[in-house]
């Protein structure tokens, strides 16, 4: 369902999240489904209406990222977790990660 937030280029209702979905779901799991995404900060939505149309925060990368600000956010040692996380970098990675840490768009 968050791919079709994602490739929209506005705001959808749910039934146009419904028209867009390669499954079969009922109007009202795919609203519930978009409660609970807002509710949870991963989507906003607008009144329009009697109903709501909904958009995403983040795009694929911005989402990944706040789970792992979450996660790190969670952990009493940061330090050590981040420690950990470095020493399991690929060398590409760790190229990506020299380069955002000195400013290079890197990205």
């Amino acid at each position: 369902m968050l791919t079709v937030l994602w490739n929209a280029e506005e705001p959808l209702s749910p039934a146009e999240v419904q028209a867009r979905l390669e499954d079969d779901l009922a109007y009202t799991t795919v609203v519930t489904i978009l409660t609970r995404l807002h509710d949870k900060g991963v989507a906003t939505r607008e009144k329009h209406g009697r109903s709501f149309r909904y958009h995403a925060v983040d795009d694929e990368a911005g989402l990944a990222a706040r789970k792992m600000t979450k996660v790190l956010e969670s952990e009493p040692d940061r330090g050590s977790v981040l420690a950990r996380f470095v020493t399991q970098l690929s060398e590409s990675d760790e190229e990506v990660l020299r380069a955002l840490l000195r400013g290079d768009s890197g990205g």
